[in-house]
C-alpha cells in the first residue's frame, strides 16, 4: 500500500449543484452560518437544527478571541439577538476561565430577557453548573438594567428573571439596588407601562396606543409591528405619522422591517419610506459606476421565521434599494437577468420584487452577463445557491453579499465575501474601499 500520495479533496457544491469553494477556514464557515441566521428557524435548503449544529461545530474550532468578536459583531452590527447567545454558550467552554467570557457576555446582553435566554440555551440539554466567567458576565449585565427594563421582561419563561438572580448572585452597589434585587426575587417589580401590559389588562386599544404615542413610550420596533392593529383600532393617523417620522429608538431597526410595516399597513408607506430614507441618509456614496445584482430566485421567497411573512427576498431587495452610488444600474436575476429602475427606498424594493418570475438560480449566467457591462464595482446580493458555475468577476471591486446561512457558497476568491442583511454590509464596502 502506497502512503506517499497526494490526498484527494472531495469537491463541494451548492444546494443547486454548482461547484462551491472548498477551502474555507473555520471562521469563514462560522460567519456565513451566523450573520444571516435567525436561530433554529428553517431556511429553504436547510433546517434550523442543522444550521445551529454547524454553528456550534465551527465556533468550537476558532480561537476564543475570534469567537467573541463574531458574537459581538452579530449583536451590534447585524442586530441579531439569539444566535449571539448560542456563540456565548460555546465561548463559555472554549474560553473557560478567561475574562473574555465575562466581558463578551456583558457586552452582548443588551435586553433583560436575553439573560434568561442565554441560560435556557446553556441548559437546553439539562441543568448543569454555570461557569464562573459566564456568571460574572451575567451579573454585570443584570446590574446595568433599571427596574423598568427588568420588569418589562420578567416573564414566565423556562428561566425566569429571579432564576438568573439566584444563579449569578450579583453584589448590589447600594441600598437602592439591593432593594431592587429583592423585588426581582419576590417578583414584585413595579408593573411597566407597556402596550402589552395595558392591553392584557383590558385597556382600550385605541386609547392605550394614543397615550403611549403622545408620551413617547412606544418603542420603534413595537410601533412598526403594531401599525396594522393601530389602524384597525382607529388610532389617530397624525400621531402614528409623527411617531414614524420621529424615528425614536430606530437605530437597531433593520431595513426590511420598514418593508414589513408597509406591507401590513400600506396607508403609512409614504411616511415609512421617508423614515427609511432618513435611516440610510448617512450611508456613504460610492463613486464611479456601480452594478447591483439582486437574487429573486424561488429560494429567496422562503420566510425569515415561522411567525413572519417576511422572506429573504425582502431583506435582499431592501439592501439593493438603499445602495448609495454616484452612477448606479440595478439588475435582478433568477433564470434570466432583468434591469430595473435604480430607485431608492420602497419604490426600489417594489421594482426589484416585481421585476420577473421567481424561479431558478442562474447566478453564473447573471455574473457573466454583468461582466459584459462596463462598470467599476459589482455588488451581488444572494443566498449563493447557484445552479450553474459562477465565473470570476471582471470588476476590480466585486462583492458577494450572502443573506442566508447555507453551508457552501461561491463568492470567495476574487470576490470580497460579506455575510448578513443589515445595512452594515454596505458600510463595510465603504470601509474596504476607503482603506485601499
Amino acid at each position: 500500500m502506497r502512503l506517499n500520495v497526494s490526498a484527494k479533496i472531495a469537491p463541494v457544491f451548492t444546494h443547486e449543484g454548482a461547484p462551491a469553494i472548498r477551502h474555507l477556514s473555520a471562521e469563514q464557515q462560522l460567519r456565513r452560518s451566523v450573520m444571516s441566521c435567525l436561530l433554529w428557524e428553517k431556511e429553504f435548503y436547510e433546517d434550523g437544527k442543522t444550521i445551529a449544529d454547524r454553528i456550534v461545530e465551527y465556533a468550537e474550532k476558532v480561537p476564543p478571541a475570534v469567537l467573541a468578536g463574531v458574537a459581538i459583531e452579530a449583536r451590534e452590527t447585524f442586530n441579531l439577538r439569539h444566535v449571539p447567545l448560542l456563540l456565548l454558550d460555546v465561548l463559555s467552554r472554549t474560553g473557560k476561565g478567561d475574562r473574555i467570557v465575562a466581558d463578551t457576555v456583558d457586552r452582548v446582553i443588551q435586553r433583560a430577557d436575553e439573560m434568561g435566554e442565554l441560560l435556557a440555551i446553556y441548559w437546553r440539554d439539562g441543568r448543569k453548573m454555570v461557569p464562573a466567567q459566564m456568571r460574572n458576565g451575567l451579573a454585570r449585565a443584570l446590574c446595568r438594567f433599571d427596574e423598568y427594563r427588568l420588569a418589562k421582561y420578567d416573564r414566565d419563561g423556562v428561566v425566569k428573571l429571579r432564576d438568573v438572580l439566584r444563579m449569578v448572585r450579583p453584589r448590589p452597589a447600594n441600598d437602592e439596588q439591593s432593594a431592587l434585587f429583592r423585588r426581582i426575587k419576590d417578583r414584585t417589580l413595579s408593573t411597566p407601562d407597556t402596550w402589552e401590559v395595558a392591553l392584557s389588562g383590558g385597556a382600550d386599544k385605541r386609547e392605550t396606543f394614543e397615550r403611549l404615542l403622545r408620551e413617547e413610550k412606544l418603542g420603534y420596533l413595537a410601533l412598526l409591528r403594531n401599525l396594522r392593529g393601530m389602524a384597525t383600532a382607529g388610532v389617530e393617523a397624525d400621531l402614528i405619522r409623527d411617531a414614524i417620522l420621529a424615528r425614536k429608538g430606530a437605530r437597531r431597526v433593520l431595513p426590511f422591517r420598514y418593508v414589513a410595516a408597509a406591507r401590513a399597513a400600506p396607508q403609512f408607506e409614504p411616511f415609512l419610506d421617508q423614515a427609511l430614507q432618513a435611516a440610510i441618509a448617512d450611508l456613504p456614496r460610492l463613486g464611479g459606476r456601480t452594478i447591483v445584482l439582486v437574487d429573486v430566485s424561488q429560494s429567496m421567497e422562503w420566510a425569515m421565521s415561522q411567525k413572519s411573512d417576511m422572506v429573504r427576498m425582502d431583506a435582499a431587495a431592501a439592501l439593493g434599494a438603499i445602495v448609495n452610488a454616484e452612477r448606479l444600474r440595478l439588475f435582478t436575476f433568477s433564470e434570466r437577468v432583468v434591469e430595473v429602475p435604480p430607485r431608492r427606498g420602497m419604490a426600489g424594493v417594489d421594482a426589484i420584487k416585481r421585476s420577473q418570475v421567481h424561479s431558478g438560480t442562474a447566478l453564473g449566467a447573471a455574473v457573466a452577463a454583468m461582466n459584459a457591462v462596463p462598470h467599476d464595482r459589482l455588488i451581488v446580493i444572494t443566498d449563493e445557491q447557484s445552479a450553474d458555475q459562477v465565473p470570476p468577476p471582471v470588476a476590480e471591486r466585486a462583492y458577494m453579499i450572502n443573506v442566508a446561512s447555507n453551508r457552501n457558497g461561491v463568492g470567495y476568491g476574487r470576490w470580497i465575501h460579506i455575510d448578513g442583511f443589515s445595512e452594515g454590509v454596505l458600510r463595510f464596502i465603504h470601509e474596504v474601499e476607503r482603506s485601499h
